[in-house]
């Protein structure tokens, strides 16, 4: 019997990694994100060169060499959910000549929970354990209760860095979404439940798609 074919999108923040966590253990199917494909792949050549060569300069890696990358991923899992890809018009062109999805899910999160989730992020400073000021608050305000050592919120969590993020998600992803609406395989969730309910719907509309 084959295995389902899916990708989700959905802004930073939206629960993208813990539901396909869900999805992979549920349905046996492979996790795939752009960017452990590029790392398991950095020396792929491509017409392009390969990925080493742009992420040791600091460089974006171009779509056409993400694109070969994912296809050769997509060519070697019996199932798959995509979880950061397609992130750009070009993109969700590529993915659509090279497989037939079947469900694209987008997680609906509004601006202002979305900024809740991203800043509300503390790590412990010593073993990386994380928590969230509101959602997953540890013991003792500040201190980890894994280790006892100081949590710390990363840089990538401020305010301004997480409206950096979603003004990108808006200017370079919102338009895959609009991409795939039009499309039988389009479904949207309510990504704002809690996260067993937004498993519930996910589930739902995985076995409706599939």
């Amino acid at each position: 019997m084959s295995k389902p074919k899916l990708t989700l999108l959905g802004a930073p923040g939206a629960g993208k990694g813990t539901q396909s966590s869900n999805l992979v253990e549920e349905y046996d199917i492979d996790h795939i994100t752009t960017g452990d494909a590029l790392r398991n792949n950095k020396d792929m050549e491509t017409e392009y060169g390969t990925p080493r060569e742009y992420m040791e300069a600091g460089e974006l890696v171009p779509d056409p060499v993400v694109d070969e990358i994912v296809e050769a991923a997509l060519a070697d899992a019996d199932g798959f959910v995509l979880d950061g890809y397609p992130r750009n018009l070009s993109q969700a062109e590529h993915l659509e000549s090279i497989t037939d999805l079947d469900a694209v899910v987008y997680f609906e999160v509004s601006e202002d929970e979305l900024l809740t989730r991203l800043t509300g992020r503390r790590v412990c400073d010593n073993c990386g354990t994380n928590y969230h000021v509101e959602y997953n608050p540890p013991e003792e305000e500040g201190i980890c209760d894994e280790c006892g050592s100081d949590l710390i919120q990363r840089d990538d969590d401020t305010e301004e860095t997480a409206k950096e993020r979603l003004r990108v998600f808006e200017e370079n992803t919102m338009p895959v979404v609009e991409y795939f609406e039009d499309t039988d395989s389009f479904v949207t969730v309510d990504g704002e439940q809690a996260p067993d309910e937004v498993w519930a719907d996910l589930c739902d509309a995985v076995e409706a798609q599939f």
